[in-house]
């Protein structure tokens, strides 16, 4: 009799559905069957069912944080089962462990962290019974069988097993030295919080706190550009003036100049360029597309769209989702037809049959076995679903799938794009940019009615014109504008940012290697170093836009030039452990460069801390005080004066001030800690309180405006108060 062992309970029942089976406390019991004569247990586990220990399990003195007892080596790495998920081990090593049972067969996610996940389970509950892996990218019934029916032996999967293992430990070691280090030498600073690093999640902290810089240190410069409107023959258009590619001109009395110049002239076309652009159909989605898309048109975030897109999966209506390739081999292909068919009969996808284009499978653009890794692309599966009888997030997620299968079976769609250059009085020159389409193509899928987003706003729809076609400056008048700083990254735009993190290097071999590595962390992962950096305070996400925090930048200024915040040390760990999970390289000595690659970024972190400054920072939120339960480290709780609208006393709350007496007489005095990007420190909350108003705070931030001005209390509101 066999055990398959799942990686989750949902998971595991739709392993379970294409046979008979009764359901037991922690796992089924299958039915003798064709596949299983003898029956099966089918049990999961839930998730991460096992962690690796922490430092005082392996050692006492590492449970006292203290710079002395770095580096934090293990000698050997150990995992334990994690406390909530006890009763589940129990039964999936009652399973194992009886007399019937003669084979297991791993049913984690075809992937690195499913094979980990299942394999820790069974070295702790010592598995001694031969093992054989069950290697599937789509739930539905047909793949289960087909899955069960060519199963993989056990030593074929072993090495990726070996490349999450390291990746796992290798991870937790720098990120417990490396946490310690900078958490207790910024203390040393007065700068009081845990400063949490890591592999993945302090390179990618790098790259905002660098957009934020730039976007703080833009400076804002005026321009001016002079618009013409041209009648040639009452054919109408419109052009801007430029000088050798530049339309901006910095000197105000100069562009109206040239708008007196131009006014009334007789204008030329002095020339005409045309060029035709072809556009293939968009690739099929890897997870990281998805994501991007999806935070475009819905403002999901990267997270929940994965959570949603593994919904779709297990109910077994699109492959899965944490793939990183955006292709399909020809046997997924071959199903296309039928699946086609299916979503032609469902009114949100009539209009796009019949397709222009029968079969796919010869198109190396889609069809690609060399480029199919782990899991092809993400494509809806052959039990087909109506997404109108779906939640709308799940009917949104579905559509996007389901459209871009549609569009690779379109054609490509074509404009042709034209470029006027318009000359007034043999002296001024005037550029206007025009589209036309030829033909759509895939955009009928994907954008519909829609406007396109991002479309070029200087491009116009263009009369019918000729060179050397004479007529006048109908208009023209000069608009004013501002140079805009860099925008803020959103969350789609971040995990884009975070695969192509290559191009932040210098070295071009590191920059290859993280292409073909897929950057900084994994489809699976990246998601959730997004959510680690919200949940540890470096980031903020506001209307969809990512920002730096107060301590996101402190713990990147310094960190400064360590590799820890550089792509390069990622780069080169992906490459070597790319090679572990092909079995060319070997898990032991990758592990013996972690631990030498620890302890040299605590030394550089303890050289770095003698020339830190943080000058310009506000470090008010970090300051070490105590609080009423005189708790080490602890800002909140502090008393900064007396309620404005009863007897109470305003205290840090930690993320605002407000009244001790909420609790009894629901007083809802308050004032926030942080105002437009400027944390209102205790002494200014205090003067605020008994003065009024507080001192001048500067760098007040709102949109790209930034000021100086004093807070000061009208009742028991706050408000800006300018000074002459």
């Amino acid at each position: 009799m066999k055990v398959i062992i799942a990686e989750k309970p949902d998971q595991g029942l739709k392993l379970a559905s294409p046979f008979s089976f009764k359901k037991r406390d922690g796992y089924v019991e299958i039915a003798p069957n064709q596949l299983f004569p003898e029956g099966a247990y089918l049990t999961w586990a839930i998730g991460h069912l096992c962690e690796l220990v922490p430092p005082e399990e392996y050692d006492q003195k590492w449970k006292k944080w203290s710079l002395d007892t770095l580096p934090i080596v293990p000698t050997q790495f150990q995992h334990r089962v994690t406390k909530s998920k006890w009763k589940q081990f129990s039964i999936i090593k009652d399973l194992l462990h009886r007399q019937e049972v003669n084979e297991v067969i791993i049913a984690g996610d075809a992937e690195r962290e499913g094979e980990a996940i299942i394999r820790i389970i069974l070295t702790l509950c010592k598995n001694s019974k031969p093992m054989k892996r069950l290697w599937i990218s789509s739930l539905t019934p047909k793949a289960v069988i087909n899955g069960f029916e060519n199963l993989l032996e056990e030593q074929e999967t072993r090495d990726i097993y070996y490349e999450a293992l390291s990746r796992a430990c290798a991870d937790w070691l720098i990120g417990m030295n490396a946490s310690r280090a900078y958490t207790l030498l910024l203390q040393k600073k007065g700068i009081s919080d845990v400063f949490s690093t890591g592999r993945v999640q302090t390179p990618t902290l790098a790259l905002i706190v660098k957009r934020e810089h730039e976007i703080e240190n833009f400076k804002s410069e005026p321009f001016w550009e002079v618009l013409a409107t041209f009648n040639m023959d009452n054919k109408i258009y419109h052009g801007k003036w430029h000088k050798d590619g530049d339309s901006r001109l910095t000197d105000e009395q100069m562009a109206h100049k040239i708008m007196q110049f131009c006014k009334g002239k007789n204008a030329v076309i002095d020339s005409i360029e045309k060029e035709r652009k072809e556009f293939q159909a968009p690739f099929l989605f890897n997870l990281s597309s998805l994501q991007a898309t999806a935070n475009k048109m819905f403002k999901y975030s990267p997270q929940k769209t994965l959570e949603i897109a593994q919904k779709l999966y297990v109910k077994g209506i699109i492959s899965y989702p944490r793939s990183d390739s955006s292709y399909v081999t020809k046997e997924e292909a071959g199903m296309f037809p039928d699946t086609l068919a299916k979503i032609s009969e469902l009114g949100a996808f009539k209009e796009f049959f019949p397709l222009p284009i029968e079969s796919i499978m010869n198109n190396k653009r889609y069809v690609n076995e060399k480029k199919v890794t782990d899991h092809y692309a993400i494509i809806p599966t052959e039990q087909v679903t109506d997404p109108a009888k779906m939640s709308g997030e799940e009917s949104n997620i579905y559509t996007l799938i389901v459209k871009r299968l549609i569009a690779a079976h379109y054609k490509q769609s074509i404009f042709d794009y034209t470029t006027i250059h318009t000359l007034v009085e043999g002296r001024a020159t005037f550029i206007s940019k025009g589209k036309e389409q030829i033909q759509e193509g895939w955009r009928k899928v994907i954008y519909g009615k829609q406007k396109e987003k991002d479309a070029d706003e200087d491009e116009q729809d263009l009369p019918s014109l000729e060179e050397k076609e004479e007529g006048i400056v109908q208009d023209v008048k000069v608009k004013n504008g501002k140079t805009q700083p860099p925008k803020r990254y959103t969350e789609g735009q971040l995990i884009t940012l975070m695969k192509t993190a290559g191009k932040h290097l210098d070295d071009n071999e590191l920059v290859k290697v993280l292409t073909k590595t897929q950057g900084l962390g994994t489809e699976a992962t990246r998601a959730g170093i997004i959510s680690v950096l919200r949940d540890r305070k470096y980031i903020e996400v506001k209307k969809n836009q990512v920002f730096a925090t107060n301590k996101g930048k402190v713990l990147i200024q310094s960190i400064g030039p360590s590799i820890l915040a550089s792509p390069e040390m990622t780069a080169k760990w992906e490459q070597r452990l790319h090679e572990i999970g092909q079995g060319k390289a070997s898990s032991q000595e990758f592990m013996e460069q972690a631990k030498k690659l620890s302890l040299k970024l605590i030394e550089d972190a303890k050289e770095q801390s003698n020339h830190w400054s943080f000058d310009g920072f506000d470090l008010s939120e970090f300051k070490q005080t105590r609080g009423k339960k005189g708790g080490k480290g602890k800002t909140t709780g502090t008393k900064v004066g007396s309620c404005k609208k009863c007897d109470g006393d305003i205290v840090d709350k930690g993320t605002f001030y407000g009244c001790s007496n909420y609790q009894s007489n629901q007083c809802n005095f308050t004032f926030s800690k942080k105002i437009l990007g400027k944390t209102i420190s205790q002494a200014n909350a205090k003067k605020l309180l008994k003065d009024g108003q507080t001192n001048l705070i500067k760098g007040f931030k709102k949109g790209d405006k930034i000021f100086d001005a004093k807070l000061e209390l009208k009742g028991d509101k706050t408000q800006f108060l300018f000074e002459k």
